[in-house]
């Protein structure tokens, strides 16, 4: 097929003349007049429309935040108006309360913006009812009824009261900011902004005073209203997409905002007034900044403001306006809106931009038409002969001659030499295409028998997530209740498996979950699914399968296959796997306490199976599961046991208690007699004694005192124990209490020649103990440091208070003998004493130590010894000191 192409009229003139000149001439005029118009147009519209929409779109917000706050600050003169009404009828006395709860809870029902109204007298009388929901509301009050404490009650919506543990003492409502507002003003007033006793927030309140005929004070009636809801209120406010509204007083503090932020920070569990210029919010904080920088004085702000900032390399509008018209509310609305909100305007005039931009390319295209109309001529028999080229089929060769412009002289001769090349290839491709067609059918059908597969794969373990997640939640096996929880788990197991019996197998012991002899599995519960049956009492004993015992205990899961080839179970084949047809098992361990206590074992009937890796992982859920409730239950009997332990041990303390206070009276008389008749002797009221019957009477009147004393320890120790021992607590001075117990001992120490001082803080507070207990322990530890310090050495008391004031510590510390550290545990053991070459020579008891670490435990302290052998010891006592009231909690209005 030859074709030959000619080109006359007015394009003869570019005959020669290179195709792409042409083309980039004709086109770079057209696409300059079009880009030069509508950049042009564009940028001078843009920037009018978002100078438009940015002063309307603010004045609009700030009229909107305005007129709902005016809205809702008008509730409470509302609320309280009425109320004012009801009292001049007569319906309502403000002198007494009683009546006012249940009309007070129905106006909280038809007025959902007062979170709380409250009513207060003249009598120290105080009511308030807050909305917590439709269902319940809070009460508070005090007065001549509740002892003027302030309490607490929620009732529910039947009208029954539920007391809370929030008692607030002598509460008077009078020195409250919402009373002193109504009483200063002697008017409806909004109060400042306050913080109540009851919570940390910040609140507003609206009064309303009450006054008789003759203008005598009544009471004061008030709505509170929480600042968060102020900031729920602008948060409702919509302004363009980042933009922000907040509230300030003149003062710069911030009142509310349409973000999250509240208007104050904790600091020691009390709300602390933020600044808005300390916000944590960055726009906030950058506003309140440049206001701050523009006017000096937030006073001069008397009018609408319209001002524009940088924050951030963006420009931010601003619209000002002082909000008033109500007394003590003299706040400043403050609206900041991005200039990058301000886009959708500028999408308007982009559309704009892009119909002008189809004009310019309405010309455009006119101009190429008629250029495309001088170059699509020759093309067009490009297109006929890439048809013919297409169809290999006719045998025919295409050949295409063009004369005219050069490109397309040159481009006729590279396409005939193209198209012998593509008849070449098109032979092979077609062979090629087929062989792919046939990869690309069975690629598919593999694919789909995979996508298959994965979906009963994922079937399976959503089955086997919902059997555990039933278990997990079962009360059964949560409670130790094995028949029941090893029912549940068989059953569940089989029925998620698909399989047909499964069985709990735990080794012979002593009631599930003795000690476990490891000679024979006992089948605690099996379930046969066809069946639906559930039982018991098969046994496996060690002797009859040696090589499965061995499996199960070297394995924690044993997954066979096919039972007739698999050595682990071969001994079992004959006697129990082949009668029931059992072609495929697995064994899971139970492992109670590091150690195996028995198996968990699913047999498959029919058919050999192959476990896949989530059944495995499943199966020895399985049996974690059996061991919770093997735990949860031997735990249980634990407990069982302890509480039968601890019982027995309270009964023979008891009859410890009052056999020893049966005897005392019995033993003390005869001493005191002995002692009493000794001491007659020696005085010589019977006649006159011998130096050898004198020192008879001192070893039998020390011996009688020693026992006597003994004795008294012994009842006292019994007392602590027993908690007889009531602590008369009482403000005591530290100073004091260390003197007067250093001067009970000071002739002990003058008899050795030992020195006696303290080292003690001055101006230190008084601490509650029971003096005459705390003097006994002091008292004891200066009287064992005596005892141990040789002659001429040096006894002292050192007291320090801790960094927080909260304890403070009483050391008693001596230059004596001391001891060995491993014998420091020995010391506060009753009837113990610790043994060396000294401390033989020394008489005592054992329990006088024992005694010092009860009284100190008694207080809430404790004693804490330190001692080197030849270089003294030191007796640390731990006493809680200062208890800090502001840790306690106090609610109020």
């Amino acid at each position: 097929m030859n074709k030959n192409t000619g080109q006359g009229g007015v394009f003869s003139l570019f005959k020669g003349v290179a195709l792409n000149r042409i083309l980039v001439a004709l086109f770079l005029l057209q696409i300059l007049l079009a880009v030069g118009l509508t950049a042009y147009l564009s940028i001078r519209n843009g920037q009018k429309a978002v100078n438009e929409v940015a002063s309307e779109l603010r004045i609009e917000v700030v009229n909107r935040v305005e007129q709902s706050l005016q809205t809702y600050l008008s509730t409470p003169r509302q609320v309280l108006r009425g109320n004012q009404n009801v009292i001049e009828m007569g319906l309502l006395k403000i002198e007494n309360l009683a009546t006012w709860e249940s009309y007070l809870i129905e106006q909280l029902k038809i007025f959902p913006d007062a979170i709380a109204l409250t009513a207060s007298n003249e009598q120290q009388e105080y009511l308030a009812v807050e909305k917590l929901n439709d269902r319940q509301f809070l009460l508070r009050k005090a007065g001549k009824s509740t002892g003027y404490d302030l309490y607490t009650y929620r009732i529910d919506n039947q009208g029954q009261q539920t007391q809370l543990p929030e008692v607030i003492k002598n509460y008077d409502a009078r020195s409250r900011p919402d009373y002193q507002t109504a009483v200063t003003a002697r008017k409806f007033s909004f109060s400042q902004i306050y913080t109540p006793l009851t919570e940390p927030t910040l609140l507003i309140s609206a009064s309303q005073p009450i006054y008789n005929s003759q203008g005598q004070l009544l009471g004061v009636n008030s709505t509170l209203t929480h600042l968060s809801e102020i900031g729920d209120l602008l948060q409702n406010i919509k302004v363009g997409k980042s933009g922000q509204i907040f509230l300030i007083e003149r003062s710069g503090l911030l009142v509310a905002s349409s973000t999250t932020e509240e208007a104050f920070r904790l600091q020691n569990g009390k709300p602390i007034r933020l600044a808005a210029s300390q916000s944590g919010n960055s726009l906030t904080q950058a506003t309140a900044k440049y206001l701050a920088t523009k006017f000096s004085n937030f006073d001069q702000i008397q009018s609408l403001q319209q001002l524009d900032f940088s924050f951030d390399g963006k420009r931010q509008f601003l619209e000002v306006r002082p909000l008033e018209g109500e007394s003590n509310v003299n706040w400043l609305i403050i609206v900041a809106v991005p200039e990058a909100d301000f886009m959708g305007q500028i999408d308007r005039n982009t559309q704009t931009t892009i119909f002008l931009c189809l004009g310019a390319l309405g010309l455009a295209t006119l101009l190429g038409i008629v250029t495309a109309g001088w170059i699509t001529q020759p093309i067009l028999y490009f297109s006929t002969a890439t048809k013919d080229l297409v169809d290999f089929t006719n045998g025919e060769d295409s050949v295409v001659k063009i004369q005219g412009i050069k490109e397309l002289e040159v481009l006729g001769g590279s396409f005939n030499e193209m198209a012998q090349q593509l008849r070449k290839t098109f032979t092979a491709l077609t062979t090629k295409n087929e062989e792919l067609e046939l990869q690309l059918k069975q690629r598919t059908q593999e694919l789909q028998q995979e996508i298959q597969e994965r979906i009963n794969s994922e079937r399976r373990l959503g089955q086997h997530s919902r059997v555990l997640a039933e278990l997990a939640n079962h009360k059964a096996v949560s409670e130790g209740n094995l028949e029941t929880a090893f029912k549940v788990i068989t059953e569940k197991a089989a029925n998620a498996l698909e399989v047909e019996r499964v069985g709990v197998w735990l080794f012979n012991g002593d009631a599930y979950g003795g000690l476990r002899q490891r000679t024979k599995l006992q089948c605690i519960n099996l379930y046969e699914l066809s069946k639906q049956r559930h039982s018991a009492s098969l046994e496996r004993n060690l002797a009859d399968y040696p090589i499965y015992f061995k499996a199960l205990a070297s394995a924690r899961i044993i997954t066979v296959t096919d039972t007739r080839t698999d050595p682990r179970v071969q001994e079992l084949w004959n006697e129990l796997l082949e009668p029931k047809n059992i072609v495929s098992l697995i064994d899971t361990s139970i492992w109670v306490g590091g150690e195996v206590v028995g198996t968990v074992l699913y047999e498959q009937i029919g058919n050999p199976r192959t476990w896949e890796l989530s059944e495995q992982n499943f199966v020895g859920s399985i049996a974690e599961f059996v061991a919770l409730t093997l735990e949860v239950c031997d735990r249980k009997r634990a407990q069982s046991s302890l509480r039968e332990a601890k019982e027995a041990g309270e009964v023979a303390n008891r009859a410890k208690s009052t056999f020893l206070g049966n005897i005392s009276h019995d033993l003390r008389n005869p001493l005191n007699s002995i002692i009493g008749i000794t001491e007659a002797f020696q005085e010589g009221v019977y006649g006159p004694v011998s130096e050898e019957q004198r020192q008879s009477l001192n070893i039998l009147e020390s011996s009688g005192k020693s026992l006597l004393e003994l004795i008294n320890q012994i009842l006292d120790l019994t007392d602590t124990e027993s908690s007889k021992i009531e602590l008369q607590l009482a403000a005591t001075s530290i100073r004091g209490l260390c003197d007067s117990s250093l001067s009970f001992v000071k002739h002990l120490a003058f008899q050795k020649n030992i020195r006696l001082r303290a080292q003690i803080p001055e101006e230190l507070e008084p601490i509650q103990v029971d003096e005459r207990r705390i003097r006994q322990v002091f008292i004891n530890l200066l009287t064992n440091a005596i005892k141990f310090t040789k002659e001429g050495g040096e006894v002292w008391i050192e007291v320090q208070p801790n960094s927080t004031n909260e304890y403070i510590f009483f050391s008693v510390v001596d230059t004596g003998i001391g001891m060995l550290s491993d014998d420091l545990f020995k010391l506060f053991q009753p009837f113990v004493q610790v043994e060396n070459s000294s401390t033989r020579r020394s008489t005592g008891t054992g329990l006088g130590l024992v005694m010092v670490q009860k009284i100190i435990e008694l207080h809430g302290g404790t004693v804490h010894a330190e001692s080197q052998l030849g270089k003294g010891s030191r007796f640390t006592v731990k006493l809680p000191w200062k208890k800090v009231e502001e840790w306690g909690v106090r609610i109020n209005y």
